[in-house]
């Protein structure tokens, strides 16, 4: 790995300043760029950046024009990502893109034919891939430990999102949806853990307790708080989500479980236990084990996404350095948003979503 990569950030609100605060976990890191059109949103990161005090520039075009970075990180609001991402392609900077990819399926695409035709790194942002005990779960299903994989269940049960700068993320058209926006992680999740593409999608899903009396220029949000999304995969497979958005008093906040013909096995989170419960034949004694897994304090303290930022940084800059591969690609971002949007127009026509509707 280089002795020195140069890192530049564009968007300097909450998620950037989660990188920020665990790219100061890496010695050979210097942040040396933000770009942001908000003041106070810069002068709030640049604090995160302490003693490596990056210079500031209003867009990603005068920081790309200012020289000199190895890498950019993409943590914009969801709907510039397109525009964010333009320059960057053309620079031809290695880049990470927070999640979701773009709000739309036809940007997406976009995204994948620019990431394709690069000799850079690009790098979608899932950081639940990369939370130690959603890791160890993926492994252990993949290395068989429940038998042949048949049923995925995730659960996320958590507080209502946030206020961001301008309130963008109270409104689809800025966000994708929650289906998008929220749930591509998810989306990613089920398609890595099963092994197959989606052929389709039914969600249940509405507005019916958080931002009700929030108006915003007059308008009233429009994003989903709480669903049930089923997706049926190619193999046969079928995987669940359940998504609550006002259940902050939940002791985990998410919870995976796969059960195969052999056994069942389950990640919780934050208590960063998984459970494993093989198949024992009918009132015959349990054999439950129950493992935990543990998470570097320092990467849990640098954010909000147990552990997986730094995690998944890690990765990512060996990506950079030539040490290792690209784990999230531009297709996989693709196949999250399509997903997500395939679940928010099951939710609003209150149908069946084919794949193929997509083209996928």
């Amino acid at each position: 790995m280089k002795n020195s990569v140069r890192v530049g950030i564009v968007g300097s609100g909450m998620m950037g300043r989660e990188h920020i605060r665990n790219l100061l976990l890496f010695p050979q890191v210097q942040i040396a760029a933000l770009a942001d059109p908000t003041p106070a949103s810069l002068e709030s990161a640049a604090r995160e950046a302490k003693g490596r005090a990056p210079e500031i520039f209003e867009n990603p075009q005068t920081m790309l024009a200012a020289g000199g970075l190895d890498a950019v990180i993409v943590a914009s609001p969801n709907f510039t990502h397109r525009q964010v991402l333009e320059p960057l392609f053309e620079a031809g900077v290695n880049i990470l893109c927070e999640k979701p990819l773009c709000t739309t399926v036809e940007d997406a695409r976009w995204a994948v034919e620019k990431a394709a035709a690069s000799k850079a790194v690009f790098w979608t942002g899932m950081e639940y891939r990369f939370m130690p005990p959603a890791a160890a779960f993926i492994d252990q299903v993949k290395e068989g430990r429940v038998g042949r994989l048949v049923m995925l269940s995730i659960r996320e049960h958590r507080f209502p999102f946030l206020v961001k700068v301008g309130d963008w993320n109270r409104f689809s058209r800025n966000t994708g949806g929650t289906m998008v926006e929220k749930c591509c992680h998810f989306f990613d999740l089920m398609r890595l853990i099963v092994g197959e593409e989606p052929v389709r999608v039914f969600c249940s899903g509405a507005m019916d307790v958080n931002h009700l009396d929030e108006r915003y220029g007059g308008e009233t949000p429009d994003i989903i708080d709480n669903s049930y999304t089923v997706v049926d995969f190619a193999g046969g497979q079928r995987a669940m989500l359940d998504l609550n958005m006002f259940a902050e008093g939940a002791r985990n906040q998410e919870e995976l479980a796969a059960v195969g013909d052999k056994a069942r096995l389950e990640a919780l989170i934050p208590d960063g236990d998984l459970v494993f419960s093989p198949r024992v034949g009918f009132r015959k004694p349990k054999q439950v084990q129950t493992t935990h897994i543990d998470v570097d304090q320092a990467a849990l303290d640098a954010g909000s996404h147990h552990g997986a930022t730094y995690y998944q940084l890690e990765a990512f800059l060996k990506a950079v350095a030539g040490d290792g591969p690209v784990q999230v690609t531009a297709e996989d971002g693709l196949r999250a948003v399509a997903m997500g949007a395939a679940a928010e127009l099951s939710a609003r026509e209150k149908r069946v979503v084919h794949m193929s509707e997509f083209g996928l």
